[in-house]
């Protein structure tokens, strides 16, 4: 999940958006963004099976669209476009950005949206009697995650000083390269199980 996160590419964001701004309403919009993306995931964790079973949706068609999403946001991390000359800056925000743009699609994406659907239709697989046990690992898992995203969305103002763009842009890639190996397990996992095919 933390990859796909990656609260490292919403650091430059959200330090263009806070400039100007003081440390109280900064680090509240870091507190509320993340809380905003975890109830997000949380609603497609406990909803994601339903959701699935309402539009019949199958578990390998999740997986493989899923795969294919994440593919798409991890090809675009590694080889992100240059930005464009002529676009013209960003005017100071003075609403509240963080269910938009940090929540989603930043931190709660299609990618991160995808890989808690898929795993939510997966927990059907087991005994009912461990879903409790499943659903508060899974819990815990994504809370790891945004608190690791608040700390990072906190210190971005001198996480990117020290890093620079060239080690944000590194760090990316590398976020890039892990989405795309994730990617493709989906989309082998997908298929395997469409066709009836045993993974090691």
């Amino acid at each position: 999940m933390f990859p796909i996160v990656n609260p490292f590419s919403t650091a430059p964001l959200f330090v263009s958006l806070t400039a100007g701004h003081d440390a109280r309403w900064t680090n509240q919009q870091a507190f509320k963004g993340c809380l905003y993306a975890f109830a997000i995931l949380m609603v497609f964790v406990l909803l994601g099976a339903a959701i699935s079973d309402f539009f019949g949706i199958s578990v390998p068609g999740i997986r493989v669209a899923g795969g294919l999403i994440i593919a798409t946001v991890g090809f675009r991390m590694m080889f992100p476009r240059p930005p464009s000359p002529s676009a013209a800056p960003a005017q100071e925000q003075t609403l509240d950005i963080a269910f938009a743009p940090i929540a989603m699609p930043s931190l709660a994406g299609p990618g991160s949206i995808s890989v808690v659907l898929g795993g939510a239709t997966r927990i059907r697989n087991f005994p009912v009697e461990d879903w409790p046990t499943i659903y508060g690992g899974v819990t815990i898992g994504i809370a790891i995650t945004f608190v690791i995203a608040f700390l990072v969305l906190r210190g971005a103002s001198s996480m990117v000083k020290f890093l620079g763009r060239s080690g944000i842009d590194a760090m990316t890639r590398i976020f890039g390269f892990l989405l795309i190996c994730i990617s493709m397990e989906f989309l082998l996992g997908g298929i395997a199980e469409f066709y009836g095919i045993a993974r090691p």
